[in-house]
């Protein structure tokens, strides 16, 4: 299972690179998405994939029986999230912007903002 999230982890990387240094800026959107999902699976995958319990204390405990599950890792993929969804939306008005102002998604044709 952790190779499978690894080759996974990989191949959303290396295709959002990919995408990110192509000419179309729609492109770059669709990269950023990709190795946003790509930062939340690594972060799943380091914590270990665990079927655990809650990480609770039962009453009478001094502490916690293995195996629990982490709630760190959830609560980073959390902020993950809406970090890269705040990137994604920023970038997106940005392209609509742009769009309207210059009239391409060609990144080489937006070399210049005089007109």
């Amino acid at each position: 299972m952790t190779i499978l999230l690894a080759l996974l982890v990989a191949i959303l990387y290396a295709t959002g690179v990919y995408l990110m240094l192509r000419r179309s800026i729609v492109k770059l959107i669709i990269g950023l998405v990709l190795i946003g999902h790509a930062a939340n699976i690594l972060i799943f995958s380091a914590a270990g994939v665990v079927r655990g319990r809650p990480p609770l204390v039962p009453e009478g405990m001094s502490g916690l029986e293995r195996p629990y599950a982490d709630p760190l890792p959830l609560a980073l993929i959390l902020t993950a999230i809406v970090i890269s969804f705040a990137i994604v939306a920023f970038t997106a008005v940005l392209v609509r912007r742009a769009w309207q102002e210059i009239g391409t998604d060609d990144l080489d044709r937006m070399n210049t903002t005089d007109r």
